[in-house]
């Protein structure tokens, strides 16, 4: 049966139409540009928490020293992504996108679960805020400088495919949402009087990191697990393999993404009467077809002499497939 992949993230179509320089290049600045922001947004929610006592601030509070946190985890692991294969790493270091995508899911799920209780404490037992102009004054700047990150991580991300800058811009975004539901929070208390609205709202910035957490680790465990590209990178690839009038079939693709980089092999059916210079000549032809569209692949092409009955290869990773095509 043909993969289902339609799910999948459209940024993944982007996985591998980069070389790991430029990727590299576009990934270092967007993750140095996070660590800024994050260290500009903790340092100023610190000062202002200390002053007013919010515990919705708090939280937003704890979500940027997390952001901070993984921001920094993911400035090292794109560069160490980029870094070409060697004796120890044959595949080469793309994986380690896919890591820091995880260790972030783990960082703010835990946080979740704090803040929760925070929040339902503060639920029963309401604090008073105080400096709650500087407190929305704050949460002023952070959505500010969160749109602007947002906006470059964006195009960062329509660039690259990037799992690692996928799953920052995830904290991001649930950032932005936690600062709207903070000033929300800090008018409801002082405005209105209603001093246990501050702990609903912590809640609420709970949950939301909850399921943030949930989307970023499933598109790097997707990586990890070594998930099919989605169909119409699968299809386009079929497409320039089948580029070449000698080509006879093409089956047994397998694709899988590893940070920067794309992992792609399958089988060629040639005529059995070529010589095996002529046939590597064909498939040299086609690899440069598909390096054109993908130059960060990593291609295994196999041959086989079209009409040969004998079958090959294992079952569990492609071989005896009813789908000759996609494997």
């Amino acid at each position: 049966m043909p993969h289902d992949t339609s799910a999948e993230d459209t940024n993944s179509s982007q996985v591998g139409r980069l070389s790991p320089e430029a990727a590299k290049k576009i990934t270092g600045r967007v993750t140095a540009l996070a660590v800024a922001v994050a260290v500009i947004l903790t340092l100023s929610k610190t000062f202002v928490w200390t002053q007013s006592g919010s515990v919705s601030l708090l939280a937003s509070l704890v979500d940027s020293a997390l952001d901070l946190t993984a921001s920094l985890t993911v400035f090292f692991a794109v560069r160490y992504a980029a870094e070409p294969a060697d004796d120890e790493h044959r595949f080469g270091h793309g994986k380690a996108e896919a890591f820091s995508s995880v260790m972030q899911a783990v960082i703010v799920a835990a946080s979740a679960a704090l803040l929760l209780r925070e929040g339902i404490d503060h639920v029963l037992n309401p604090v008073v805020i105080r400096a709650s102009g500087m407190a929305i004054g704050v949460m002023g700047l952070s959505i500010g400088l969160t749109l602007i990150l947002l906006f470059i991580q964006t195009r960062a991300l329509k660039q690259t495919g990037s799992v690692a800058v996928e799953g920052d811009r995830a904290h991001y975004i649930s950032d932005l949402a936690a600062n709207i539901a903070v000033i929300i929070g800090i008018a409801g208390s002082t405005l209105f009087d209603l001093v246990w609205f501050d702990g609903v709202v912590a809640i609420g910035i709970a949950v939301w990191l909850a399921v943030t957490a949930w989307g970023v680790a499933k598109s790097a465990l997707n990586q990890l697990m070594d998930h099919e590209l989605p169909d119409e990178q699968r299809h386009k690839i079929l497409e320039l393999a089948e580029a070449d009038a000698r080509v006879i079939d093409v089956h047994q693709l397998r694709t899988r993404a590893s940070g920067p980089l794309v992992h792609i092999q399958f089988h060629l059916d040639l005529a059995p009467e070529l010589t095996l210079a002529e046939a590597h000549t064909i498939m040299v032809e086609c690899e440069r077809r598909v390096l054109s569209e993908y130059p960060a692949a990593d291609i295994l092409i196999h041959a086989d002499p079209h009409g040969v009955a004998e079958s090959h290869g294992v079952p569990f990773f492609g071989g005896g497939s009813d789908d000759p095509k996609t494997g």
